[in-house]
């Protein structure tokens, strides 16, 4: 038995936050239904790129797939229904529109006071933005993290991967295991939400509490810790290293690997903040000693005497490395056209239940039937929705 195999989840999402939220909780064993709406009902369907491309297949894993229109009112209907037997709710769309097509919270409320409602948005349920268009860029922009990303004085810089999707989707899933929790206790459900917004803000972590505590505004340090010297890329004799020196221990350590032992106590040195006052400066002076050596030979001769360093990979090198591959992170899955591929596992491992790769991105309404007769619905009640263009 999965960890969440007692759960049923209606997934209403579509893109990256609400499907990152949904997918875990079908990896760990909830019966997670995706709804969509029929095809050609929905001009953006194809947002995430090709059904059983990487991005489908990555996202909506260990999903089935029910088609229903919720602009009609037999879909409507039929959505309510599904609510009376489900855990879980989850939407991204804008705030507004859930109320408009009558799912909001007091509606599935009114008819499952036990369902949770988990709704991620781009900048809040309410509020002056609250029916912006929200994308991750847009969040990491006036969330705060691009004007910290990048080299000084070149101007802002994204993120390489969707962080405030992300994040996004692994905050409301916190929340509706909270939720479910506390449902234990109360026998009531509740209305669980998030935005890109927040969750970027969030991640800001310690350099939103510099500005929030000591009033200082954060600014651009390229590949430098902004606050830990020597932490951040050096060049080596093949290539780069990623360098993190954290404590006054560790640089006494480091400075017998690099043959100076004299900085240890050296008044320049000695000290975090010393270093740190004088970061070009000593970056200037560790240049010709790292370009003496292969990034692999300092990796070892670093980790041997418990200095943090590692590898700079291309993503293909990340898979290929021994570390990663003992933990599991390209899980096999199999594929309906290809037969078995890898997606991206699971980060957490739970000793009894972890999750698993049960089934492939389902094809749009592949179990549309079946999901409607565990309803309750009859062979001709489901004929005649789909007559009706509802499903």
């Amino acid at each position: 038995m999965t960890a969440l195999s007692h759960l049923k989840v209606l997934d209403l999402t579509r893109v990256r936050a609400g499907p990152t939220c949904c997918r875990v909780l079908a990896d760990f064993g909830a019966d997670v239904i995706k709804i969509e709406a029929p095809e050609g009902v929905d001009p953006n369907a194809g947002i995430s790129g090709a059904r059983h491309g990487y991005d489908m297949l990555n996202l909506h894993r260990n999903k089935r797939s029910l088609t229903l229109n919720l602009k009609t009112e037999q879909g409507r209907a039929t959505f309510l229904r599904l609510v009376e037997g489900a855990d879980v709710v989850v939407e991204n769309f804008r705030p507004d529109v859930k109320e408009r097509l009558g799912i909001a919270y007091d509606d599935l409320r009114a008819v499952n006071p036990r369902i949770i409602l988990a709704s991620i948005s781009g900048f809040g349920q309410d509020g002056p933005y609250a029916r912006r268009a929200g994308f991750d860029q847009i969040a990491q922009g006036m969330g705060g993290l691009m004007s910290i990303t990048g080299h000084p004085g070149q101007g802002p810089m994204r993120a390489g991967c969707a962080v405030a999707d992300s994040s996004a989707g692994l905050y409301a899933a916190t929340g509706i295991l909270v939720a479910l929790a506390e449902r234990e206790r109360s026998g009531q459900g509740q209305w669980v939400h998030t935005s890109l917004l927040q969750a970027q803000i969030a991640l800001l972590d310690f350099q939103a509490a510099r500005y929030l505590v000591d009033g200082e505004v954060p600014q651009q340090a390229g590949n430098d810790h902004p606050t830990v010297t020597p932490m951040g890329v050096v060049a080596t004799k093949d290539g780069h290293l990623n360098l993190g020196v954290g404590g006054d221990g560790q640089w006494r350590a480091f400075c017998g690997v690099i043959g100076r032992e004299d900085w240890a106590d050296d008044p320049a040195y000695a000290t975090m903040a010393a270093r740190t006052a004088r970061r070009a400066e000593l970056w200037a002076e560790l240049a010709p000693i790292f370009a003496e050596r292969t990034t692999t030979e300092w990796v070892e001769l670093l980790d041997a005497h418990g200095v943090p360093a590692g590898p700079i990979y291309r993503i293909d090198e990340m898979f290929a490395d021994p570390q990663v591959q003992h933990l599991g992170m390209a899980a096999p899955c199999p594929h309906p056209a290809g037969g078995e591929t890898r997606l991206v596992a699971q980060p957490v491992t739970l000793s009894r239940t972890p999750p698993e790769m049960r089934q492939p991105a389902p094809y749009q309404g592949q179990h549309t039937d079946a999901i409607l007769a565990e309803a309750g619905l009859t062979e001709a009640e489901i004929a005649a929705l789909r007559a009706a263009g509802a499903i």
